[in-house]
């Protein structure tokens, strides 16, 4: 399992569901399995665990436990797949943002710029659009749009130019034409934090994370009972604000609203602060450094 993922903020996701022995509880992410196992330690019998994965490679860390169901699906559809199969509300809901070791050490996926391979960071890969359409096909306002709005990239008019020209001669087919084809903005001493927002565009776009997460978590103050916890891992800015946004006033803008007689209208209530990998886990899992785990309560 661990060589799939390790999982982030483990003990610390768990512990903020405040978990019911006899609960209903979601993993929406679940990757390795790592967070479902420990959330099915502390479940009964009677306890059920429902669990989402759109990569069809996580459905073989499953255990065989037949209190787990899993739902090979993006989180997107979570209400209506739950409704399904006839669970309309459920004590809590766990979501890690990240991206699975597994994808990234997996050459031939190409989530990673470390390695040559084909233009692809699809999480789904029955999915018809992948980073090659996104790369050879985007014009020039959408992937400045793209690189300026999801990769936080400064100068994303030049990025997009650099692509143009370069597949003006050739399509670019893999991550190492990619790379090639922005070799000449890339700042000097700061190379790999500028592939890595690069790549985070790209693969945001890909999978069109920012709408599942909005959708998600619409429809995450459906499914809840009322007291139970929505716990989410982000790792970049744009997801993690959106989360943050979301506890607070109930909508991604940020945006309070208030009844007729004034009162605020929030369904759920941020709990405790910010927590982010303590220094023995950032030791053991460099990639858990820019985690931050936010969690609230639905009222």
């Amino acid at each position: 399992m661990e060589t799939y993922h390790i999982p982030v903020l483990l003990h610390e996701s768990i512990d903020s569901l405040n978990i019911r022995p006899d609960g209903t509880y979601v993993d929406l992410t679940f990757g390795g399995g790592g967070h479902s196992r420990a959330i099915l330690e502390r479940l009964n019998r009677n306890g059920v665990l429902v669990a989402f994965d759109q990569d069809a490679d996580a459905a073989a860390n499953c255990p065989d436990d037949s209190r787990l169901l899993f739902i090979r699906s993006n989180f997107r559809f979570m209400r209506g797949a739950l409704r399904a199969r006839g669970i309309r509300e459920v004590d809590g809901i766990l979501a890690d943002l990240g991206v699975s070791s597994h994808h990234f050490d997996d050459a031939q996926r190409g989530f990673s710029f470390r390695s040559d391979a084909p233009l692809d960071m699809r999480m789904n890969r029955d999915a018809s659009l992948s980073a090659v359409e996104v790369v050879n096909e985007y014009d020039h306002p959408q992937l400045l749009s793209l690189f300026r709005d999801y990769g936080e990239l400064s100068q994303p008019h030049k990025i997009a130019a650099c692509i143009i020209r370069a597949r003006e001669s050739a399509p670019l087919l893999t991550t190492g034409d990619l790379v090639t084809a922005v070799q000449p903005v890339i700042p000097r001493k700061e190379e790999h934090k500028f592939l890595a927002q690069l790549f985070q565009a790209i693969r945001i776009e890909v999978n069109r994370e920012m709408e599942a997460l909005k959708m998600m978590l619409e429809q995450s103050i459906k499914v809840l009972v009322p007291g139970g916890r929505l716990s989410v891992i982000t790792y970049h800015s744009l997801e993690d604000r959106i989360v943050k946004n979301f506890m607070r006033s109930g909508n991604a803008s940020g945006r309070v609203e208030s009844d007729f007689y004034g009162r605020v209208e929030r369904p759920l209530s941020p709990l405790s602060k910010i927590i982010t990998p303590s220094a023995e886990e950032l030791s053991r899992n460099s990639r858990s450094r820019s985690a931050k785990l936010r969690t609230a309560e639905k009222l």
